[in-house]
């Protein structure tokens, strides 16, 4: 999957790389409407993040000629808050727009919900998910390593989820708990520990010879790179 960033602001971009890096998907940074409007051309790109106030050529003048030889979806990620920019802006062709600050998780979804309309993300996709000899069926809630299925309890089923969907993610255990337990955390850690260790030793018996789950510790969790 290959998103263009186009934004002028360093930190914006940096962010927005960690969410398309986070994804599993490959980054392009553009920093001005011109340099943004060139990789359109010269490129391929299933997803645009575009900002609005660009030097040399607006965001809103962009969109309007990529229109003219292109369909592909973009996010505009913007200050403005008025409700008539961003109707102006879903006129223009935008496929979505996003008010700044943002929160991560919720320009995630968004992604991942224009990318599903345009076909980028097909269901076998979103239903099934892989690393390395681990796969998970989501809608039959079944896990195989190996070709040996892994019986996981419920907790364990979502926390393995959640690091499949966010392979180069680290989750800190209250990130893990709030996503898991849908509860405020107020636990020291002790909870997720258990699940977390309990995950461990089903996949480690699958598999012997290889670790799924790194600590960093002092931060949290993620899957081991491949």
């Amino acid at each position: 999957m290959k998103i263009l960033v186009i934004d002028d602001d360093p930190t914006i971009c940096q962010l927005l790389e960690k969410v398309v890096e986070d994804n599993g998907w490959e980054s392009t940074i553009a920093l001005n409407g011109l340099e943004g409007l060139d990789a359109l051309k010269k490129g391929t790109f299933d997803l645009v993040f575009l900002d609005l106030n660009l030097p040399y050529k607006s965001g809103d003048t962009l969109l309007t000629e990529l229109r003219k030889f292109s369909d592909t979806p973009v996010i505009v990620i913007s200050a403005k808050e008025l409700i008539s920019t961003k109707v102006d802006l879903l006129k223009l062709g935008a496929d979505d727009y996003v008010t700044k600050p943002f929160d991560i998780d919720e320009l995630t979804a968004r992604a991942e919900a224009v990318l599903r309309r345009q076909g980028s993300i097909n269901n076998e996709e979103h239903i099934i998910l892989k690393h390395n000899e681990l796969t998970m069926n989501l809608e039959e809630k079944k896990v195989t390593l190996n070709n040996h299925l892994v019986q996981l309890t419920n907790k364990e089923f979502l926390i393995l989820e959640l690091l499949l969907k966010h392979p180069n993610k680290v989750f800190s255990k209250q990130n893990i708990f709030e996503s898991v337990w849908k509860e405020t955390y107020y636990d020291d850690g002790h909870t997720v520990n258990v699940h977390i260790n309990s995950l461990r030793a089903k996949l480690s018996k699958a598999d012997p010879d290889q670790d799924y789950i790194q600590t960093l510790w002092n931060v949290g969790y993620r899957l081991v790179k491949s």
